[in-house]
């Protein structure tokens, strides 16, 4: 699991972990079942505090990303293919929308808005 903390981000820390977390899960990089690192072994690593770590694995919890097993540690839920989809788009689309009223008070229309992720998203971004 590959977790990169930028400091100087407005998104407090436990966001910034369950958004990598969310997108490792559902591009499949952290499989099905697989074991979460420890809630301590992971603030060590990244020098937070465990209490910011455990906020994280609480949201990932309740957005049924993982799940506990109590004296086992957490692990990736199970997600069918159909359902991986749904939440990848429900991902994307819960981040727009709370970045949209940024890009309204630039004063964007839709074009412009559109306009400017064609001409910055990647064309090879896309997994289809």
């Amino acid at each position: 699991m590959n977790l990169v903390i930028q400091t100087k981000s407005d998104l407090p820390i436990y966001e910034q972990l369950f958004d990598q977390i969310a997108a490792q899960i559902v591009t499949g990089e952290l499989p099905p079942h697989a074991c979460l690192p420890s809630i301590r072994v992971i603030a060590g690593e990244l020098g937070c505090s465990v209490i910011t770590i455990k906020k994280a694995w609480e949201q990932l919890e309740e957005k049924g990303f993982i799940y506990t097993r109590a004296g086992k540690g957490c692990f990736v839920a199970e997600h069918p293919s159909q359902a991986v989809c749904d939440r990848r788009l429900s991902l994307a689309a819960e981040r727009f929308r709370a970045e949209l009223p940024y890009y309204v008070s630039l004063g964007l229309s839709h074009a412009e808005l559109l306009d400017l992720i064609a001409a910055i998203y990647p064309k090879n971004a896309s997994a289809d």
